[in-house]
């Protein structure tokens, strides 16, 4: 098992196979923003196949295929399947905006990915031109649709909620998903790379508790290894989520590293530690020299961000660390 200096046991990767995306969140990517990495400096199938052989045999359990907008990735399907059959993996999962999911949700489905976080901040036309730079939530929608029809569950709403944006939306986005039985998770604004640290913060707690009062909501607990704290519905038809990075943060029970496309190893979202990982594949590296840098990296792993205390230490945008 991989666990860190601190006694916490790692058994969650987060695995980037894009840096590119199709829209421009406004806290998560300038619109101009040009600077990706090139296309031969990703990670090949075959390499993230073997780094995440590396990880499962130390104790890693679940995948989480990220981006940029992972669906940009041609043949996705066709990874997930190989991840989905590594001894060891026993949850495999998507982060995706969507805008692509109507077309692969069957393949995706297929190859093993059962769950999906959906990236969705508002239900309104305009204002998700605005949020995104793109009007593509007639896609979303319809993605959503689409896969839940397919059969994937959970499949999880983020909302993140900015001052001034979206958080006069909460109760629509409420709405939403009860009638469509999926779990709402509202997310807090965090200052990673300019643009994350220019969006309308907001606090979460007290959101938390007028739900709780208005919908009779009691603590609780959903299935993922993801920081979200839960509130349910008595009957659990309907689940919320609050991810607290500043207000209220989880380092100490963060179980998550994560993997970007360019194969360097983050410990943590909020610091700069990392361990290279493309350039000992490339170098010819064995699997047991692989696994000892995995294990000295992790080892390595600070013990919490320093977003309130250092807010402009992380100046890499979130696609590019990998979501």
């Amino acid at each position: 098992m991989l666990h860190d200096s601190y006694g916490r046991q790692v058994e969650y990767l987060r695995l980037s196979v894009t840096d590119r995306c199709d829209l421009r969140c406004t806290y998560c990517m300038p619109e101009d923003f040009k600077g990706y990495e090139q296309t031969d400096d990703w990670l090949t199938f075959d390499e993230i196949e073997r780094v995440v052989r590396a990880f499962a045999h130390l104790g890693v359990r679940r995948i989480r295929l990220t981006g940029g907008e992972p669906l940009l990735r041609g043949n996705l399907a066709g990874l997930a399947g190989r991840l989905s059959a590594i001894p060891g993996i026993a949850d495999l999962s998507l982060s995706t905006n969507a805008t692509h999911l109507a077309k692969n949700a069957q393949a995706l489905h297929k190859a093993g990915i059962s769950r999906l976080n959906v990236s969705l901040d508002t239900l309104n036309p305009a204002r998700f031109a605005a949020i995104t730079k793109r009007e593509a939530l007639a896609s979303v929608l319809n993605g959503l649709m689409v896969a839940s029809e397919i059969g994937f569950a959970p499949i999880k709403i983020n909302m993140v909620v900015m001052a001034g944006v979206n958080d006069d939306e909460i109760d629509a986005m409420v709405a939403f998903c009860m009638q469509h039985g999926f779990i709402l998770r509202m997310i807090e604004t965090m200052p990673v790379g300019e643009t994350g640290r220019n969006a309308g913060f907001v606090a979460l707690a007290p959101i938390r508790e007028r739900l709780r009062s208005r919908f009779g909501l009691v603590d609780g607990v959903v299935p993922g290894g993801g920081p979200a704290r839960y509130l349910v519905s008595h009957d659990r038809r309907f689940q919320v989520g609050f991810i607290t990075p500043m207000s209220q943060h989880f380092c100490e029970t963060c179980n998550r590293v994560r993997l970007s496309v360019d194969g360097t190893l983050y410990t943590c979202l909020g610091q700069n530690d990392k361990v290279d990982v493309r350039i000992m594949l490339r170098a010819g590296c064995s699997d047991r020299e692989l696994a000892a840098a995995l294990i000295e990296g992790i080892e390595r792993k600070p013990f919490k961000h320093e977003f309130k205390e250092a807010p402009d230490k992380v100046i890499r945008f979130m696609s590019s660390t990998g979501g």
